[in-house]
């Protein structure tokens, strides 16, 4: 048995003290329970056990028995502590008090597939226990380890840890919540913004209690306006409650309604008007978050509670303009992408200019730079601002889970891939219903090859935004980069569906790998018709595509300099892909003084070279290896 403590490095980097605390507690928890079930400790490595155990049945229940305890103490402390634990059986060899071989390291491997809180046992501990425990086990799958020849089916205990608060009849978890749009009853339709801007900082507030798990805004904006039933909703969304209100805004004076809907039930759990100055709108928002946890059972931890009950900023005209800046930013799809970030961005400016100390407008800024970065537009400039204003954030908050994602992303997009790795991990921590940091971890994960865990992690945000084509088109991505095109081309095309028109460029490619030539050239059609107003080059872009993918050299050949006459300037093609290009037609050397441009440059794109198909042919050349090294990936 292999057993560690689920974010511990990222805790002693934050808080050394606390992480020796949360350590001592651990092996005083652990060790009783490991004699109590006849296991012998082997060794200790930092924060993880190495176990070993007379039978697979003894090892199992003492699992169940750790998650059992672990679950209890944190209940009765108000405490946070995760343990993963992983289970296999085979022949070992003794060495002095020590265990080593394959055994040892399959088991090594299986712990790591364990969710925070969770069990994972391989195959032969399964048919070792499969009729003797009374809890279920599913399969996770045949998954590829690290240094293991052959796959390993794993499967994952589902014990009472697990437990969720369930609704009176089946359905969702009832702590699965959508927060819908919050209707406007203004007056004065230009206060649009207030109801828009209220019903996303609603979703953050409630997003920092661990035991909610809530949708993110861009899966609820669709319902704006809806006259769907809310058990409708609910199926759609697969979630157990939901919580809908309205907003009006009348001078200085707001009112705010609200009433929490369980979805099996079609019952209301609780409701509430809040009649209050607009400077007391933070007192609206954190009582909603602590009245939705109160009405599901769901304990609040003291961190947490005081993260509900800060006020992001004391200046009302601040916090005005940056539910301005987050109701432009929102609208940031179609032909006026571009526009809306541009005049997001300068209302986040206002706000940080009315109240420099405001962390959030900061944090703004660096999602409109990361934006422009992925327009294309000075890329340079906004890669550095990005970090700076991340940095800023999180400086004057460091317990600002937004803060911790938005250096993340920036970090990643400047190829600091370990500090991103940590803060987006960070982020994770502190939010568990942040999509956007699963997402962004999941791509690290990626970069590093740790594929099982990214995809849990691109899993978690697409549960997390089940309606973004944004994030359906990511887990698209990801199966095409594991080269499973038909799976890729099934999300690729949900994304089309989502309204990610923009995603019929990755349908027509798919279709190209899987020499589907005709739909390829239909959809490329249509997507150049779509995209032509935003990309000049688009048209370009799809001929050289397709020539690629008909194998057609000389068209490519002919293609390639109109695209690298567009590298450098806005909106024009990455060095990294025009490196595609040369490596295709075997022009290894071009190709790699592209690549060589791209590193220079910092493209943020860099690091898709690990994992992307388009560099499968260079993959045992020494450059390509010295370059992952210099990023980091090797």
């Amino acid at each position: 048995m292999f057993t560690d403590i689920v974010g511990y490095t990222a805790l002693t980097q934050q808080k050394e003290s606390a992480a020796l605390q949360m350590l001592e507690e651990h092996r005083e928890l652990l060790r009783p329970i490991f004699i109590k079930h006849r296991g012998r400790e082997v060794k200790t490595i930092g924060d993880a056990f190495l176990v070993e155990f007379g039978s697979a049945l003894e090892a199992t229940l003492c699992a169940v028995d750790i998650q059992n305890s672990v679950r209890s103490m944190n209940l009765e402390r108000g405490g946070n502590l995760q343990v993963r634990i992983g289970i296999h059986i085979g022949d070992v060899v003794r060495q002095g008090d020590d265990v080593l071989g394959d055994a040892v390291n399959i088991c090594s491997r299986i712990y790591l597939l364990a969710e925070p809180g969770g069990v994972c046992i391989s195959e032969q501990v399964y048919d070792q226990v499969k009729n003797k425990l009374e809890l279920p086990l599913v399969s996770l799958g045949e998954k590829s380890l690290k240094n293991v020849a052959g796959g390993v089916e794993v499967y994952k205990v589902l014990g009472p840890w697990e437990e969720k608060v369930k609704g009176p009849e089946a359905g969702a978890d009832r702590d699965r919540i959508a927060i819908l749009p919050f209707r406007n009853m203004s007056p004065d339709p230009n206060d649009e913004f207030f109801a828009e801007g209220i019903t996303e900082e609603v979703i953050s507030t409630v997003s920092g209690i661990s035991g909610l798990s809530v949708i993110s805004r861009t899966s609820v904006m669709g319902y704006k306006g809806s006259t769907k039933k809310v058990k409708e909703i609910g199926k759609e969304l697969d979630v157990g409650s939901v919580l809908e209100g309205s907003f009006r805004k009348a001078g200085n004076r707001i009112r705010v309604t609200t009433q929490l809907i369980d979805v099996a039930g079609d019952r209301h759990l609780w409701a509430q008007s809040y009649d209050r100055n607009m400077d007391d709108v933070f007192e609206v928002q954190s009582d909603i978050a602590k009245q939705v946890a109160d009405a599901l059972r769901v304990r609040i931890l003291s961190r947490e509670t005081e993260r509900v009950e800060k006020r992001p900023t004391e200046n009302t005209e601040a916090y005005t303009s940056y539910l301005k800046g987050v109701y432009l930013y929102g609208q940031r799809t179609g032909e006026q992408f571009v526009r809306a970030v541009r005049e997001a961005v300068k209302c986040f400016e206002l706000a940080v200019k009315e109240d420099p100390g405001f962390a959030l407008g900061y944090v703004g800024i660096s999602s409109c730079c990361l934006k422009f970065i992925e327009f294309g537009i000075e890329t340079e400039a906004n890669k550095e601002r990005a970090k700076r204003t991340a940095a800023q954030a999180l400086e004057l908050d460091q317990g600002l889970a937004e803060a911790h994602s938005a250096i993340g992303w920036a970090s990643m997009y400047n190829l600091d891939l370990r500090t991103a790795e940590e803060e987006l991990r960070r982020a994770i921590e502190l939010k568990p219903s942040d999509a956007n940091a699963h997402n962004g971890y999941h791509f690290v994960l990626l970069f590093r090859h740790r594929w099982d865990e990214g995809l849990k992690h691109i899993e978690r945000a697409v549960e997390l935004d089940p309606l973004s084509p944004l994030l359906c088109g990511v887990h698209g991505q990801y199966y095409y980069d594991r080269r499973d095109y038909p799976r890729a081309l099934e999300l690729y095309k949900r994304a089309v569906e989502l309204g990610g028109s923009s995603a019929l460029s990755e349908v027509a490619f798919v279709y190209g790998k899987m020499h589907m030539f005709e739909d390829m050239k239909r959809d490329y059609a249509a997507w150049v018709e779509l995209i032509r107003g935003s990309l000049p080059l688009a048209e370009t872009y799809a001929r050289i595509d397709m020539a690629y993918l008909e194998d057609d050299k000389e068209t490519v050949r002919s293609l390639v300099p109109e695209l690298e006459a567009s590298f450098g300037k806005d909106q024009g093609i990455l060095a990294m892909w025009v490196a595609t290009y040369y490596f295709y037609l075997g022009e290894n050397d071009k190709g790699f003084d592209w690549l060589e441009r791209s590193y220079s440059r910092r493209e943020a794109n860099l690091p898709w070279i690990s994992i992307h198909p388009g560099f499968d042919n260079i993959r045992t050349d020494p450059r390509y290896h010295d370059l992952l090294k210099r990023l980091g990936l090797d």
